[in-house]
């Protein structure tokens, strides 16, 4: 069920979330029982409530109420065994928030959801994305909006990448967080473990190749027709700067590179993966 409560001051410490908290504090905000996040916009919101995520609270411009799509939502909300509240303040209150005009009128704060298993999620699989070391929200989300739209299973995280569910990366990706599964190779706060060798063993005994986008002379051109014999295949993408570590490289089975024109070296990790996905998922 829902409760709806029209304010005037943001200055309360239940608005804290939408108003003060950086992602660090939002990923720590119930612990030892789990963080929150915030998701922006109705379209992204309907996703993450189509996707299981329990919503804590929504923040809204009340003159979006009754509007179809903030309706429809409120309307699934009011079927919860829980009570939300629903907070409405006008626009030039809200507009205080920082990035509030990206938002469509509508914030809402949301438990963070339980991760698969990572040989679980991928038993199925045929086409996964493994991500090391990408560290920019806006690349996190491009590249999730693209494994989404062009064919890809599920998508693994290895340490040190953006949690995908910060803000910017949720609303770059359109809400695309949430249509598919994906969960980190390691606990984002244990940085050992499985990553690099171990993880691409295990992968190779489940069934799967591994694919190093990497800029090197003996690399594939991505079209190789070894690429597409491949029944299972993980596409591996690195850091924005450095790319894929030698280790992870030398782990792979192959290493594989978008061919080039006018002396261009590589294209940003965004724009490769969506390359890599269509070409490698057809």
């Amino acid at each position: 069920m829902i409760e709806i409560h029209s304010v005037s001051d943001l200055d309360k410490s239940e608005f804290l979330p939408y108003t003060k908290l950086n992602e660090a504090q939002l990923l720590h905000f119930f612990e030892p029982d789990g963080g929150i996040f915030i998701a922006e916009s109705p379209k992204v919101i309907e996703r993450a409530l189509d996707f299981g995520c329990r919503p804590i609270s929504v923040l809204m411009d009340g003159s979006h109420v009754s509007q179809h799509e903030e309706a429809a939502i409120l309307s699934k909300m009011s079927d919860l065994d829980e009570t939300i509240p629903i907070y409405t303040a006008a626009e030039d209150i809200l507009m205080g928030i920082t990035g509030f005009q990206l938002t469509r009128g509508m914030l809402c704060a949301m438990h963070r959801p339980a991760l698969p298993d990572p040989w679980d999620m991928i038993k199925d699989a045929s086409r996964i994305a493994v991500l090391e070391n990408v560290v920019n929200p806006t690349n996190i989300g491009a590249i999730f909006r693209s494994a989404a739209a062009l064919g890809i299973d599920a998508v693994l995280l290895a340490p040190g990448c953006c949690d995908p569910l910060t803000r910017r990366a949720i609303r770059v990706s359109m809400g695309n967080v949430f249509l598919l599964p994906w969960t980190w190779i390691t606990d984002p706060k244990n940085k050992e473990g499985l990553w690099p060798a171990p993880l691409l063993q295990k992968l190779r005994e489940e069934g799967f190749a591994s694919a190093a986008m990497a800029l090197k002379d003996d690399s594939l051109h991505l079209d190789d027709a070894k690429l597409k014999g491949e029944k299972k295949l993980a596409i591996l993408l690195g850091n924005e700067g450095n790319g894929l570590s030698d280790e992870t490289i030398a782990s792979c089975d192959y290493s594989v590179i978008i061919p080039m024109s006018h002396a261009v070296d590589s294209l940003n990790v965004a724009a490769a993966s969506a390359v890599a996905f269509w070409e490698l998922t057809r």
